[in-house]
């Protein structure tokens, strides 16, 4: 097992990569009454846990991340007599974690959680960094916290029976970090697409351990993203977009979303023109997408809804280098001339 330890603002949050979801009673703050949020899948798997404590069960699937899910879960809460010295454990994927800490965070003027991911996703991006939130409206996202789980247990024996889809999908995040943060990483992926495709234990704890390093550093340094935590989004502005329109997974459209970006970034950056086909290329051999049939109007649209947008200026996060990302503020109006472009 790799512990690491992220301290923000004098809470500290233990990641526990490499650890069995069995041992999650030993994480559990004492005298405190636990409540797992969970969804129908993940509870049919993992029973031997999830029966041991009171349960509130979700639905599957980005279409339950809303206000009323939250409802749900809160009158659950009251059903248990869940009080400030009770513990939310979220265990489950990206949806669950997001949904189920926005919840913990506010009941009450919030109570503590942690998480127990299952997901490759989840794991090295969901649930590190203490985002927490639903979507609202049309907005990815819109409404939501910071606040920092106590533990985040990563175990990647887990993903050894995940659907494929969502296995790859968790894959464009590790992309996402090694291409802003960190080029040896990044050279690493390139080099063992097959054992990452296979799922080879070894490898997949070094990708997984890597990314997480990197985003808790970056957390660290600005959990609430005034400054070099913006570079995080790399590929999410338009990524979200596409995700919303689309209604392909977070992973692929986060994808599209970093084409896009390297695209513009040769053009404003310098990125050479074999970055480029370096990115594009990783994630064609991931089984990721790189490019959509959407138009740029469609894309423009959505991706005003964004809630890092400033006015009429978006910030995106490109490239100057693979492992170096800089954060530029675009106006709309350049947006809409050019995004037509990079599609």
């Amino acid at each position: 097992m790799y512990q690491l330890k992220i301290n923000t603002n004098g809470v500290m949050s233990q990641l526990l990569i490499g650890e069995s979801y069995r041992n999650m009673p030993a994480y559990l703050p004492e005298n405190k009454q636990a409540i797992i949020v969970t969804d129908s899948h993940i509870r049919q798997y993992y029973h031997d846990v999830t029966d041991k404590y009171p349960v509130i069960e979700i639905g599957c699937g980005e279409q339950h991340k809303t206000i009323r899910t939250l409802e749900r879960i809160y009158e659950a809460l009251l059903g248990y007599n869940a009080d400030r010295n009770s513990f939310v454990v979220a265990m489950g994927g990206g949806i669950v974690c997001d949904v189920a800490g926005f919840a913990a965070s506010t009941y009450m003027r919030g109570i503590p959680f942690g998480f127990v991911s299952t997901t490759l996703l989840s794991q090295v991006d969901a649930s590190i960094g203490g985002k927490n939130g639903i979507n609202f409206g049309g907005y990815k996202n819109m409404i939501g916290t910071f606040s920092q789980p106590l533990f985040v247990i990563c175990d990647t024996a887990m993903l050894a029976t995940l659907p494929c889809a969502e296995f790859v999908s968790g894959l464009a995040e590790i992309v996402k970090v090694a291409a802003i943060r960190d080029a040896e990483l990044f050279s690493y992926l390139e080099r063992h697409v097959g054992e990452i495709l296979n799922r080879d234990s070894d490898v997949l704890s070094h990708i997984i351990i890597e990314s997480v390093k990197i985003k808790a550093r970056v957390v660290e340094h600005d959990e609430r993203e005034q400054g070099e935590r913006r570079i995080l989004n790399f590929g999410h502005t338009f990524g979200h977009a596409v995700e919303m329109l689309d209604g392909i997974s977070h992973g692929a459209a986060v994808s599209v979303g970093m084409m896009i970006a390297a695209r513009w970034s040769a053009e404003d950056c310098g990125l050479p023109a074999g970055s480029v086909e370096q990115i594009e290329r990783l994630l064609e051999r991931l089984g990721l997408p790189v490019a959509t049939t959407l138009s740029a109007g469609d894309i423009l649209q959505t991706a005003l809804k964004d809630k890092k947008r400033e006015n009429d200026v978006i910030r995106l996060v490109l490239l100057d280098n693979i492992g170096n990302a800089v954060v530029r503020p675009i106006s709309v109006n350049e947006i809409n001339d050019r995004l037509s472009r990079y599609l």
